[in-house]
């Protein structure tokens, strides 16, 4: 055994042995110099008291108090002892209450990834803020699945196929495909009905919405992939709102720029997207009220949020929402909660089937 991890045993060991109840019991006695009134105060009888004290004494191996009849008084070693049973005391109880308030308040630490946060939730975070601002969240953008054993995150945002396995999970948002440019764009090229119709255009795209993804069964693929390619969702809306190309990009990453007429979409078709977003989180976290807080209002927000086939209501800029939006039928509001690992789904009746995997978001 090294002799670090020999230090850490030992350590640990000595707090294991330390008589912590008879440490708040001598306490007690010292500040009111009567084992009668330390009894009262600690709702006990004078005996456990008494014992207590003896307990404390043996351990120490000195006295800690004179007694002369009925009258007590702190030894040297008594006195000694005291200030730093006190500063123990008093550091033990500001942790145990400031952990009491971190459950209801305090730092907040969420995982998710970056195009969800920028595009999504970082337009709504002010309406939490105003909600609960006794919150303080802390938020972490990446790809990688979280290890809340080893890291300190109370919850992630994922886009899964399927829960995470031994954690909590509660669908928030199905996702779809949307194809996107600039106006002038989809003015000089028309829009795009058939697979055909995308030789017209340059196509941008990334690893996470290739236009492979567009074509139908059955669907003659004689055309190719060409344009620009990047690895970043949000990369590729910006190239589609500056003219270069049409994008085929995710509903929650466009919803805004289609309102405010930063693109428009191309076609009247909408792809289901396989994955959609999940809330994470160790089972056991559902216990912090601050975290309850959170995952209320992320329900209240996706559940407002619109749909595809709510278009009209949404995008006022868009020249060819007149036509009702194609859309497979899905689930409007927040799927119930899972816990995972859990079976998949019976697919609900016309909800797509053997939809592609389109990788991990961005």
């Amino acid at each position: 055994m090294s002799e670090r991890r020999l230090r850490k045993t030992e350590a640990t060991r000595s707090f294991d042995r330390l008589p912590l109840n008879a440490l708040r019991v001598f306490e007690a006695v010292a500040t009111r110099l009567s084992f009668a009134a330390a009894a009262d105060a600690l709702h006990v009888t004078p005996a456990a008291v008494s014992m207590q004290i003896r307990t404390l004494e043996d351990y120490l191996r000195v006295p800690l108090f004179r007694r002369s009849g009925r009258a007590i008084a702190l030894s040297a070693e008594g006195a000694l002892l005291l200030p730093g049973v006190r500063c123990g005391l008093s550091e033990l109880q500001q942790a145990m209450q400031q952990l009491r308030q971190d459950r209801s308040g305090g730092a907040l630490n969420i995982s998710t990834i970056a195009s969800f946060l920028q595009k999504w939730l970082l337009p709504r975070l002010p309406q939490f803020h105003d909600r609960h601002p006794h919150i303080e969240l802390s938020i972490h953008t990446s790809r990688d699945p979280v290890d809340f054993a080893q890291g300190d995150f109370h919850a992630a945002l994922r886009m899964s196929a399927t829960p995470t396995p031994g954690l909590y999970n509660e669908k928030l948002l199905d996702e779809w495909f949307v194809p996107v440019c600039s106006r002038e764009l989809l003015a000089r090229h028309g829009p795009v009905r058939t697979p055909a119709d995308l030789k017209r255009y340059p196509l941008l795209r990334s690893s996470d919405e290739s236009w492979t993804l567009w074509l139908h069964p059955g669907a003659e693929a004689d055309w190719h992939e060409r344009g620009a390619a990047f690895d970043d969702s949000l990369t590729v809306l910006a190239a589609a709102e500056q003219g270069q190309g049409l994008a085929l990009t995710r509903w929650t990453l466009a919803a805004q720029d289609l309102a405010n007429g930063r693109v428009v979409r191309a076609s009247e078709q909408i792809l289901p997207c396989p994955r959609a977003y999940y809330f994470v989180c160790p089972e056991s976290y559902l216990a912090l009220p601050k975290l309850q807080h959170l995952l209320e209002w992320l329900r209240e927000m996706a559940a407002a949020f619109p749909r595809p086939g709510d278009a009209a209501a949404l995008i006022s800029a868009d020249p060819i929402s007149a036509a009702p939006a194609r859309v497979a039928a899905s689930a409007r509001g927040p799927a119930a909660p899972q816990r995972a690992p859990l079976r998949a789904r019976r697919p609900r009746p016309g909800a797509p089937r053997g939809a592609r995997p389109a990788g991990r978001g961005r």
